[in-house]
C-alpha cells in the first residue's frame, strides 16, 4: 500500500541528491528549497558553478553599469527549468519591497534586476549566490522522489551554502546528518 502521508514543507531546507537517482543533471546536487507546498516545489542548486559565465559579462548583457570597484559574484547552474532566468539567494539583510521571497529567518530569494544593480554598486546583500535556472517539481512529484530514495533532506547552513568550496558542499551536507557519504546506497528500503 502506497504511503499517502505528505512530507512536511521543505521551505528553507536542503535537498541532497542520492547516488543513483537516475537524473544526471542532479548528480551530487545540493538544492536549497525556496518554496514547497501542495502546489509543487522550487529550489536552487547551490554547488554547481557555471564555468563559462562571468558576472561582469552578465551585467554588460543586461546593460547594467557597475561601480568602478565592486565584488563580483559567481554564477551557478540553478537547475534545468528556465535556465535563462536569474535568481539570487541571499542573506536576510537585503529585502527588495514586493520582490523578495522571504524563505525563512535566514534566507531570502530575489529574482529582479534591482538586486543585480544593487550588488554591482555595493548595495546588495552581505552574502549571496546567483543562479541561472531553478529546479522545479509539480504537485506531489518531489514527495514521490523522496519516498523513492532520490533525496535526503537536512537543515540549511549559510556557511555551507555560500561557501566558495563547491566540491565539499554535497559531502558537508551529508556529514551534517551524522554519517559518511561513502556509505550511501543507491537503493532504499521500506519498513
Amino acid at each position: 500500500m502506497e504511503n499517502s502521508k505528505t512530507l512536511p514543507h521543505l521551505d528553507g531546507k536542503l535537498l541532497i541528491a542520492m547516488p543513483g537517482m537516475g537524473d544526471p543533471r542532479f548528480d551530487k546536487s545540493l538544492i536549497y528549497m525556496c518554496a514547497h507546498s501542495e502546489d509543487g516545489a522550487m529550489g536552487l542548486i547551490v554547488n554547481k558553478p557555471a564555468i563559462d559565465l562571468r558576472f561582469s559579462d552578465l551585467l554588460e548583457q543586461l546593460n547594467i553599469t557597475p561601480a568602478e570597484e565592486f565584488a563580483p559574484i559567481e554564477i551557478h547552474f540553478g537547475g534545468p527549468v528556465e535556465h535563462g532566468r536569474g535568481f539570487v539567494l541571499h542573506s536576510k539583510d537585503y529585502i527588495a519591497k514586493d520582490s523578495t521571497l522571504e524563505v525563512d529567518d535566514n534566507f531570502g530569494m530575489t529574482a529582479t534586476l534591482d538586486i543585480l544593480e544593487d550588488i554591482s554598486h555595493g548595495n546588495g546583500p552581505d552574502t549571496c549566490l546567483l543562479a541561472l535556472g531553478y529546479a522545479g517539481w509539480g504537485p506531489g512529484q518531489l514527495e514521490d522522489e523522496i519516498r523513492a530514495n532520490g533525496w535526503l533532506t537536512c537543515e540549511a547552513d549559510a556557511n555551507l551554502i555560500f561557501s566558495d568550496d563547491h566540491t565539499t558542499k554535497w559531502t558537508g551536507a551529508i556529514e551534517s546528518l551524522g554519517f559518511d557519504p561513502r556509505l550511501l546506497s543507491a537503493t532504499g528500503g521500506t519498513a
